[in-house]
């Protein structure tokens, strides 16, 4: 017997077998890793671990390359390939096409695709998983009693009505024949085996002992790291809370740098100041590889990748269905804000170099973060499409992204996409620089000696800088790359904003935990608590320092800046 519960309380546990659903940069590193730790759990001999993938025309293809001990996941991914070879070797990982592979698995880990569609949640792929994975489990050894966990992330409310209610029309009965736990990520492409051991991670579940059980296999692999056990709804609202905070304060510098572009101010010189006076420092002004974390971020040609644009709308997706209203929202009208970043790029060169109709515009990095094959939501592609439509001759270059990408093919750029980045920038005229790749610092001399008809540069992601291009004729703008200092009243106004803005998002979480809790949860363990939110989220590597709920005070005025954000915390709007 694996697991057993006895006056509601969890006994006996073994672990023998462990499935991971979806080999994408969730489950890889996380199969690897536990396979690699070669976990003893009530048994003598170590867990083997094997993950499902489905035979898919664009990803069936993984499981070859895993069983011959290679990692599917592209770009600078520093010791995966490493940790999947010897666990390959050592017979304790595999990969396979059959569900069948979850029947007397004692640990699933689904790590599959969420997203959304408009304005709900789209788990078409999450339960087309959870089908093959029930569906085994009906007819699972006797006494086997397996424990689910999902390292998707989750709209709030999600465990305890769709996932629960659908085990249960299986015959499956949450703390009876089943335990449903969860545990969100925080990994990060190009970083994805060091955030898995030593960033903190969330452990959480329906059943009171679901998190300890999971905490008990996870401190294995996340040896440098806490874990935070918590119940399943308090989980799903501090991993939806991270991403969409995250956005609003991307939001916020995406405001104040469109203000200094338009003045050419320094905006760069502006974050410094105002982050010192928060508390909040980073190193990203200065060092293009440097993930940002301090409290006015880095704005960009726009916000990509597969959380940050969907994550706010889940936190909301309860509220939304349900009409509350939507008017001092800052999480929602970050959306609006980072959206037009595309747009306000294009303007930008437009201010620099006149109208780019009809002329060969070179867009580098194609994945929308630095060192990454990831192209979900890339800002580049919609960037790119902008121009095409402005009648622009377009050539998009990425030296980790391939031209059978599933997201150039949906977005009809795989004819203008390339690997060679000579051929790219051969006939552009005006060279934006789209993603802080490492290749466009280290080979900036011949990619320049390459661009024999480029009157200009525009930097969109913080690169190169003026000094790059001196001395070979070429025209530079960049996004907050203005040279003007800022004045002691812009700073003053841009920090009392970001205060303004941070309050106003603690009252939107406030609100919105009170309106899950009347809603959906059953008991007092399942209860949200804001003050273990906040505490839980301030353990994001990435920052995520939720203040108290309270009055907002919008700055004082700072001649022409203002700030939509602000004024929303502030009920202006």
């Amino acid at each position: 017997m694996s697991l057993t519960i006895t006056n509601g309380r969890v006994s006996a546990w073994q672990v023998r077998k462990i499935v991971v659903v979806g080999p994408g940069i969730v489950g890889m590193p996380m199969a690897a890793l536990l396979a690699h730790a070669r976990i003893q759990e009530g048994t003598d001999a170590p867990a083997r671990v094997t993950i499902v993938q489905r035979n898919s025309a664009t990803s069936g293809w993984k499981v070859d390359a895993i069983n011959v001990g290679r990692s599917p996941v592209g770009g600078v991914e520093p010791d995966l390939d490493r940790i999947v070879s010897e666990s390959v070797r050592a017979g304790l990982l595999g990969a396979s096409h059959d569900y069948a592979a979850a029947r007397d698995a004692d640990v699933v880990l689904i790590c599959t695709q969420t997203d959304k569609r408009g304005l709900a949640p789209d788990y078409g792929p999450l339960f087309e998983a959870l089908e093959g994975v029930a569906r085994e489990f009906v007819h699972r050894p006797a006494g086997q009693l397996p424990l689910v966990i999902f390292e998707s992330t989750l709209a709030p409310s999600t465990m305890a009505t769709l996932v629960r209610d659908f085990f249960a029309r299986h015959g499956l009965v949450e703390g009876r024949d089943v335990l449903l736990g969860n545990s969100p990520n925080r990994v990060m492409p190009g970083r994805l085996v060091e955030r898995v051991a030593s960033s903190d991670k969330i452990v959480a579940g329906l059943h009171p002992d679901t998190p300890g059980l999971i905490a008990r296999l996870y401190r294995r692999i996340v040896t440098r790291g806490t874990l935070h056990e918590t119940n399943s709804m308090t989980a799903e609202v501090v991993k939806t809370l991270e991403n969409a905070y995250r956005d609003v304060r991307v939001a916020y510098a995406t405001e104040v740098a469109r203000f200094c572009d338009a003045r050419n101010l320094d905006f760069y010189a502006l974050r410094d100041r105002v982050n010192a006076q928060l508390r909040q420092q980073d190193a990203a002004s200065t060092d293009p590889n440097a993930v940002p974390s301090g409290g006015l971020l880095v704005p960009t040609v726009g916000v990509g990748g597969h959380c940050l644009p969907k994550d706010g709308i889940l936190l909301w997706w309860r509220a939304l269905e349900a009409g509350l209203a939507t008017n001092r929202s800052l999480i929602l009208e970050a959306r609006r804000i980072n959206d037009a970043s595309p747009a306000e790029t294009l303007a930008l060169a437009e201010r620099r170099f006149g109208s780019l109709a009809g002329r060969s515009v070179a867009l580098l990095g194609a994945a929308y973060r630095f060192n990454s094959e990831d192209t979900r939501n890339s800002p580049t592609l919609s960037l790119a499409r902008l121009l095409l439509d402005q009648g622009a001759r377009v050539t998009i270059h990425d030296p980790y992204v391939y031209p059978t990408d599933q997201n150039l093919i949906r977005t009809g750029l795989t004819e203008v996409f390339t690997r060679d980045l000579g051929q790219a920038v051969d006939e552009a005229e005006v060279i934006i620089l789209c993603t802080g790749h490492r290749d466009y610092l280290e080979r900036r001399a011949e990619l320049l000696d390459a661009a024999r008809h480029a009157v200009g540069v525009v930097d969109g992601c913080n690169l190169w800088s003026a000094a790059d291009v001196a001395g070979r004729g070429l025209g530079y703008a960049g996004i907050g790359r203005g040279t003007i200092a800022p004045t002691a009243e812009l700073i003053a106004a841009v920090t009392q904003g970001f205060r303004a803005v941070e309050t106003g998002v603690a009252n939107e979480v406030d609100a919105l935990v009170r309106f899950l809790n009347e809603r959906y949860a059953a008991d007092e363990f399942n209860q949200v608590r804001f003050t273990e939110v906040q505490r839980i989220a301030g353990t994001c590597v990435t920052g995520c320092e939720i203040v108290d709920p309270g009055p907002v005070h919008a700055p004082a005025d700072a001649g022409e800046f203002a700030s939509k954000l602000v004024r929303v915390a502030a009920g202006l709007e």
